[in-house]
Parts: structure tokens; sequence; C-alpha cells
């Protein structure tokens, strides 16, 4: 019976003695592989042209060249072939220099049958693996791609800008924005857009770890360092040794911690806990926060030293209920991804819907955005998704928001989108400024966003100058 894992696998057996090709030939075919003979490096270099090879077989010695020669020009013009040398002399350096030139293996004859077919095996257990890894390298590249990114707001389209600007810099990022407004991925994006990109992206959340579990986390430890520490550990920093670390929440660090993180920025250097070595890392820094940090070194709750060397590059990430004209293309965008991933067929999102969407605050932003398609797409029952397929919060709100009003000859009149959107937003705002008594900082840390854009939406919807705030 065939095996499994060589059916349908065709290989190229390239050795002048012909007798001996026809032999091993005969003996691979009777294990399931296809096999094609050629006896000099012109045939196998044509063999090659015309019909697809999974893997070459190839003899050392040939009448016209050696085996080195076709290993060169498979590595060029067929690199997804792997190429086995055989050789009937050779020596430990045949062997070294075999690998080096990229040869999967080099076997020396005679050829035992179970070596040979162990070497094919493995050979096409890596091929394998390298190509599932390409499929993953392109799924990330797709995922965190700009395009998945959907940004007509000028602010996200400046910040992509930028981000192509420094990708390939060593400068620290510091990405700022409220929760669920897609910091990580654009921390993602930053490292895929790199030349570390083939390195490790190691992400912490800082908020979660108490301040000993984040140190020893950040920079691992020696055993024994403290209760439970029974081995050695590397820490994130040396995880992410030539590629990217990703600190999230980075507010929430204590003071002590600070003053560490300080030093690694100023040095990249650390030591492990209860260790003495000091460690050098080239590991590429990259931190988000919903605070306001300005705010926070004000008040004396973050190193005013620290910031200034995490704030090299500041991206600020605006709130979804900012990018209404974003949203109908970002839900498409998601559920289009949801259908295909479990295989539904849908058309796209009724009118209504959209205008739910559109309408809607989303307190959670992006992230919430994509719960939301999702739950629609997973329990629609139509072709198209519908008002009734969204949550009743955000269908309730939406009925309310579009009933129709009194026009200015008496007939009934839909709000535009403009006004449905500045009418609550207005009123929200004036509500917390009165709660705060006009003060513009704590207001703008009460609605979650920096008092930049707290100063704007106040002009724009006139509660500049209004005196009932103070």
């Amino acid at each position: 019976m065939k095996r499994k894992e060589s059916r349908h696998k065709r290989l190229l057996l390239v050795d002048d003695d012909r007798d001996l090709a026809e032999s091993m030939a005969a003996w691979l075919r009777s294990i399931g592989y296809h096999t094609e003979i050629a006896d000099t490096i012109q045939v196998a270099k044509r063999v090659l042209e015309q019909r697809p090879i999974d893997l070459a077989l190839v003899d050392i010695r040939l009448d016209d060249g050696d085996g080195f020669e076709l290993l060169a020009y498979v590595r060029q013009n067929f690199p997804h072939v792997p190429v086995v040398l055989v050789s009937g002399y050779a020596s430990p350096a045949t062997a070294v220099e075999a690998l080096r030139v990229g040869a999967f293996d080099l076997l020396t004859k005679p050829i035992i049958d179970q070596e040979l077919e162990l070497t094919l095996k493995r050979a096409f257990a890596q091929h394998q693996m390298l190509e599932e890894n390409k499929k993953l390298r392109a799924q990330l590249d797709e995922r965190y791609s700009f395009q998945s990114i959907i940004a007509n707001d000028q602010r996200m389209v400046r910040a992509f800008e930028i981000i192509d600007s420094i990708a390939d810099t060593r400068a620290t990022v510091l990405i700022t924005g409220e929760s669920g407004t897609g910091k990580s991925m654009i921390a993602r994006a930053i490292h895929q857009r790199s030349q570390r990109r083939d390195q490790p992206f190691i992400e912490v959340a800082c908020g979660a770890l108490s301040e000993n579990l984040l140190e020893s986390e950040l920079f691992g430890h020696e055993a024994g360092a403290f209760t439970g520490a029974v081995g050695k550990r590397l820490g994130k920093f040396q995880q992410a040794d030539q590629g990217t670390l990703f600190l999230d929440e980075i507010g929430t660090a204590s003071p002590g911690m600070q003053v560490k993180l300080l030093r690694v920025l100023q040095e990249w250097q650390f030591e492990p806990v209860g260790g003495s070595e000091t460690i050098s890392v080239d590991t590429r820094l990259v931190l988000a926060t919903n605070e306001d940090l300005e705010v926070a070194v004000s008040e004396g709750r973050f190193r005013q030293d620290l910031f200034y060397r995490i704030n090299v590059i500041n991206l600020e990430l605006p709130p979804l209920r900012e990018r209404p004209n974003d949203i109908p293309a970002m839900a498409d965008f998601f559920m289009k991804q949801v259908a295909r991933e479990s295989k539904r067929d849908l058309e796209g999102l009724s009118d209504s819907a959209l205008e739910a969407l559109v309408h809607y605050r989303w307190p959670g932003n992006v992230r919430e955005l994509q719960n939301v398609i999702e739950r629609a797409v997973l329990l629609s029952k139509g072709s198209q998704i519908g008002l009734t397929d969204l949550p009743s919060h955000i269908s309730n709100g939406a009925r309310k928001t579009l009933a129709p009003a009194a026009s200015s000859n008496g007939g009934p009149r839909r709000l535009s989108l403009k006004e449905a959107l500045e009418g609550p937003e207005r009123e929200i705002i004036a509500q917390v400024l009165r709660e705060f008594s006009g003060n513009r900082n704590e207001t703008a840390d009460a609605l979650g966003i920096n008092r930049t854009t707290l100063y704007k939406k106040m002009k724009k919807l006139g509660l500049e100058d209004n005196p009932t705030f103070q």
C-alpha cells in the first residue's frame, strides 16, 4: 500500500550511474513516489523547467559537472524545491559545506533504504512547515495592513503616514486613545511594516500585573529569586530582542517600575530579578495608554523624564464616535471577515442597520463595533444584516434618533446625520461640564478624551464661552 505522506510527491533523481539510478527509482516508486531520472546536469535542468518537482536527489559527481552546481541552480531558480546531495566519498567537511550552501541533507553511498525514506519524510515535513509559515505571514500582512484598518478620517490617515516614516527606525512610539480604538492593532502594524517583522512581537498588558510580577515578566528572574521561582526565566525584553515589545496600559506602571523602564530606555540594559548579570538588548519599544500622561505628570503620578523618553513619536487615535464616516466601511469589512470565517453567505447590511451603527456613540470604540458585527453575522437568519439583528440598545436608540420631526413648513422631517450626532454630543458635554463646574481637565478625563479634543468640540458645539458652566 502506498504511504500517505509520499502520495503525489514527484522526485528528480540525478545520477550518471544508470543501473543504480534505475534500481533506486524502482524502490522509490514502490513506496509511492513519482520518480524522474536524469543522468546529467543539463537533463536535470530541462526536467525542472518542464515539470513540477517536489524534491531533487542529486549525486555530487556527475559527468558534466558536480551536484553543487545543480544545487546552486535549483536554489536560484526553484527555491521551493529541497535538494538532498548524495556522495560515495563525502567527508565531514563536504557535509558541512553542503548544508552551508543550502542542501537539506547529504547522504553517503551505499544508501540505506530506511535512511533515505526518513530523510525524504523530514524534507517534506520541513517544506510543509515553511509553506504554513508563509501562509501565516500572508495572513498577518493582510490583517495588519493599512487596508484592514479602515480609515478615511484625516487624523488616522496622518497616523499611517507617520508609521510609514518611522517603521524602520528604532524610535520609541507612544500610542494614545480610548480603550478599544485599535492601539494593539496599530502596534502590530508598525512591527509588520518594519525590518523586524520576522522577529518576535511580544505584548504585555501592564495593568493586569502587580509591580513584582510585571518586573519578573519584563526582565526575567533567576531561580530562587522569590517564592515560587523554581527555575530561570527569560523576560519579555529579552524575548523580544531584535523584535518589538508592546507595553499596553503603560500609565498604570508604578513609580518603581517607571524608574526601571527609564534605565532600560537610556541604556537598553537591565538585570533579571535576583541576578547580577547585565543583559543588553536591541528591542523596539511601542507603548500605549488610554490616560492623558501630561495630566498624570502634572499630578505626580507619572515621571516627567520617562514621559519625555517614551513620547518620541506620539500617535493619537480618535474615538470611533468622532469618525462616523468610517463606520459603514468598517462594519462591512468586519461582516465579510466573520462571514468568510463562519462560512455564511451575506449580501451586506441594510440601510436601517447602517444608520443605527452610525448614530450609536460606541463607548467601546472599534472593538465594540467588531463584536457587534460578529454577533449580528452569527445570529442573522436572512441574506442581509438588518436592524433587528443588532443589539437592542443600538437598534432602539436608532429608532428614537431617527423618529420624524416637524419641518419648517409643518411637514415631517428626518434629522440629518450631523444634527443627530451633534445634539446628544452637546448635551453630554454640557452635563459633564456642569458637574465639574466648568473644569475642562476634569471634564476631559471623565469623558475619556484629551483636553485638545474637548476644546475643539466645545468650540464647534457653541459651548466655549457659556457662563452656566462656571
